[in-house]
């Protein structure tokens, strides 16, 4: 563990001590080179299942894959952000980097934490660099309001989750995550009992978010900067994903009374956020709005519970996270070219681009879940463990599955097809730098495929 937090940490010394000509290549190159040392917790040959680093932080075939995706994120943003902030002074760029170092080393936090009071101190930490990216870096006069949403979401949200661990603390004595799953059940009877339960999902449920508490997510993603959307899209929606997973154990049996609500709500989404996408105008707005989608298929995965429906969850939660970064970044290289996010505006860029169309293509069939992507694999162990639980889901799941492939081809026609507009004709070229950033996105998800087991080994 410390192989990545001492570096993670020397971050800083290195961003305010490298010359300007050299800062963001040194930044880059060294986060490289992080990310590649993570690439070690995948050698998972260990009897038990988690791997210490002390009494506090571990990490196990749950947190590995998304511990690796963190790692891997704070380059790829460091490569998005360069052109935008070129023309900002020395100590603003110095500034912005230490918020995506700050955030990394938090999020690592977050994830390997062993004691659930520590994963929610990390959890609510890791609101405040993100509300100054959106905050200072947006690029709209609305920033203000979505960071306001955003705050104000998220800790209502939580408030609630931290009397529950707090009462839970009260009542078990110790609040490790190895061993709080072998204390006894608690009773469904009782109705503090059921409030206790609530408390504790949602918090998690609204930062996934659920359908219903989704409001905050499309206004952070529209106002901002494209580091802020990526982090937030890959890893910052996983982190209520990977809570509910680790306190889920500790609510049965209740989970399986009370669920439904949720359940209903979440597979509810899908079909509703998908419909949504097909009207949006805005390009960052419709990316937003899918992932919601995405994610409601993911919270209905983890509340029914079962082995199959877990390894679905946690697939595409790590396929989502590329593969939504990746779009967030397609979607800033034509707003840097065209100043534009309006889909209408934006048409015909396949001429003009056609390497990067290429990119947009890739990315888009994986969205939609076609094969050979890690998506196909995570939404079919997921639909079909939902189908086993209830028939009736297949409707749903089906009609989600079939608007998501509608939105896609339709973002994909509507900024590539098409004549190219008269306003577009001088337009820059794609730079080397763009280009490895997609396929720094594109190339795990579609070695993932080889050897899935990598990231569903927590459930084998």
């Amino acid at each position: 563990m410390l192989k990545i937090i001492i570096p993670t940490i020397m971050l800083y010394p290195t961003s305010w001590l490298t010359p300007k000509k050299w800062l963001w290549t040194a930044s880059t190159t060294y986060s490289f080179l992080i990310a590649f040392i993570s690439l070690h917790w995948f050698k998972w040959d260990m009897e038990v299942g988690w791997n210490f680093s002390n009494s506090h932080l571990g990490v196990d075939p749950l947190s590995s894959p998304l511990l690796m995706l963190t790692c891997w994120l704070l380059p790829l943003m460091l490569l998005a952000s360069q052109n935008h902030l070129n023309s900002e002074p020395l100590i603003r760029q110095r500034m912005y980097i230490n918020l995506l170092i700050t955030l990394q080393l938090l999020l690592i936090m977050a994830f390997s934490a062993t004691e659930l009071i520590l994963f929610y101190i990390m959890f609510e930490a890791t609101l405040i660099p993100t509300l100054i990216l959106i905050t200072r870096w947006g690029n709209q006069a609305e920033r203000l309001n979505a960071g306001t949403y955003f705050l104000f979401y998220t800790l209502a949200g939580s408030l609630p989750l931290l009397i529950a661990l707090l009462s839970l603390k009260n009542d078990f004595g110790s609040l490790s995550m190895l061993t709080l799953q072998y204390t006894q059940p608690i009773s469904p009877h009782l109705w503090t009992n059921k409030l206790w339960w609530a408390a504790c999902l949602i918090a998690f449920l609204v930062k996934m978010p659920l359908y219903g508490v989704h409001l905050w997510l499309p206004k952070a993603h529209v106002e901002a900067p494209i580091a802020g959307s990526m982090i937030l899209a890959a890893i910052l929606l996983k982190l209520g994903g990977y809570g509910m997973m680790r306190i889920i154990p500790i609510l049965t049996p209740m989970t399986k009374e009370l669920a439904f609500p949720f359940l209903t709500l979440a597979l509810w989404g899908v079909i509703m956020t998908s419909s949504t996408c097909l009207r949006q105008t805005d390009l960052k707005s419709l990316i937003a709005y899918s992932s919601v989608s995405h994610m409601g298929l993911v919270a209905a995965a983890i509340l029914i519970q079962t082995p199959w429906s877990f390894a679905g969850a946690l697939t595409l939660m790590i396929a989502h996270g590329l593969i939504s970064s990746t779009l967030f970044c397609l979607a800033n290289t034509n707003y840097e070219r065209t100043h534009t996010r309006t889909l209408i505006l934006t048409r015909g860029l396949q001429i003009t681009l056609p390497l990067m169309a290429t990119s947009w293509f890739l990315t888009n069939l994986a969205n939609m879940a076609l094969p050979p992507s890690p998506n196909l694999m995570g939404e079919l162990l997921i639909i079909t463990s939902l189908f086993k639980w209830s028939k009736w889901t297949i409707i749903i799941t089906g009609l989600g599955v079939m608007l998501t492939a509608s939105y896609s081809l339709y973002m994909f026609i509507m900024t590539q097809r098409g004549p190219l507009p008269q306003h577009l004709t001088l337009m820059n070229p794609s730079h080397t730098r763009e280009h490895l950033l997609m396929y720094f996105h594109l190339t795990p998800t579609l070695l993932l495929i080889t050897k899935p087991e990598l990231i569903m080994s927590w459930t084998s």
